[in-house]
């Protein structure tokens, strides 16, 4: 069992190794990482999310276990957010221990241990996943921004209160829809609801740039482990893989089996459940400045701490019944 979970994550592992290496040679300076983070952030995400949204079918999913999956996530989040106070921080801690590197980690996963039809319910979580949670984030995160700047000029009476919160509303709106992930996603879903394909030249294109986001963003988490001095964060680093890896998952096969739930799509949902943190959180907080040094920690603790997690959760899945 543990052959799959290694073939999936060594090349994670690596990326990240190779991210530590080059700032460690001198190769990738400290004040270009945030150069490098932008493209990533700005040019790359952009055209794998666009891409990823034009080309999936709604239509033909079933999305019972994927809305299963989501209320997982939002209990986990909750919870989270709870803890830490409604702030940008707590919004990005909370991702981290929600957002899966499903498409580094899990598709090769899923596709070596339940084969093809495992992997049509893994693209319908696919297909909504950044939707949904990058979105909500973006949101969570502008309104707290909004909030914070016009607290000021809101403390008055009640219409100054209802002025200030109507202002801080449309500034988040056209920030989370202006923002660089959630735009192309959306613009990618209004594409696929035409039922056109892609032109062959530009979905090439699309595919070549898009396909250069996952492995920049896992060296760039590298790059990050070797500029941090301070061991502070390792703590927080921790707590947020363990609950990435292990309470994420719980959630889920708590839920699936109050629910009812069983059979693949079910066992899907809780491997994607464990699979550790993605990237992309990496770049909120990097975008957003707050967290950075905890997040970087914690993909480096959760992938590694996968090895181990993942197994487990593999063991558990192939005794629920079908």
């Amino acid at each position: 069992m543990l052959g799959p979970v290694f073939q999936a994550l060594f090349p994670v592992v690596t990326l990240i190794v190779i991210g530590f290496a080059i700032v460690r040679r001198g190769w990738l300076r400290s004040e270009a990482i945030k150069d490098v983070s932008n493209i990533a952030f700005l040019v790359l995400a952009p055209a794998l999310l666009f891409r990823s949204m034009a080309t999936v079918r709604l239509g033909d999913i079933d999305f019972t276990p994927v809305g299963v999956y989501f209320c997982a996530i939002w209990v986990v989040f909750g919870l989270v957010m709870a803890r830490h106070g409604f702030n940008k921080r707590a919004a990005v801690l909370a991702l981290s221990t929600t957002f899966s590197n499903i498409l580094m980690i899990g598709v090769p996963l899923v596709s070596m241990t339940f084969g093809q039809e495992g992997l049509i319910t893994l693209f319908a979580l696919m297909s909504v996943h950044s939707l949904i949670m990058l979105t909500m984030v973006t949101s969570l995160i502008e309104f707290a921004d909004a909030r914070g700047s016009t607290d000021a000029r809101a403390s008055g009476g009640r219409l100054a209160r209802i002025a200030g919160f109507g202002m801080t509303l449309a500034k988040a709106a056209r920030s989370t829809l202006l923002h660089p992930v959630p735009l192309p996603i959306l613009c990618g879903l209004l594409y696929s609801v035409t039922g056109l394909a892609l032109p062959s030249t530009l979905d090439k294109t699309l595919a070549l740039i898009g396909s250069a986001f996952s492995p920049l963003a896992l060296m760039l988490v590298g790059a990050t482990l070797a500029l941090n001095k301070s061991l502070g964060h390792l703590k927080t680093g921790l707590t947020l893989a363990v609950t990435k890896n292990c309470i994420h998952p719980l959630a889920m096969f708590a839920l699936g089996s109050l629910l009812g739930l069983k059979g693949l799509g079910f066992k899907v949902m809780i491997l994607s459940a464990a699979l550790p943190i993605g990237a992309n959180v990496y770049l909120y907080a990097m975008r957003y400045k707050v967290a950075e040094q905890e997040v970087t920690a914690s993909i480096a603790a959760s992938t590694l701490l996968a090895l181990f997690s993942l197994t487990a959760v593999m063991l558990a899945v192939s005794h629920i019944g079908q």
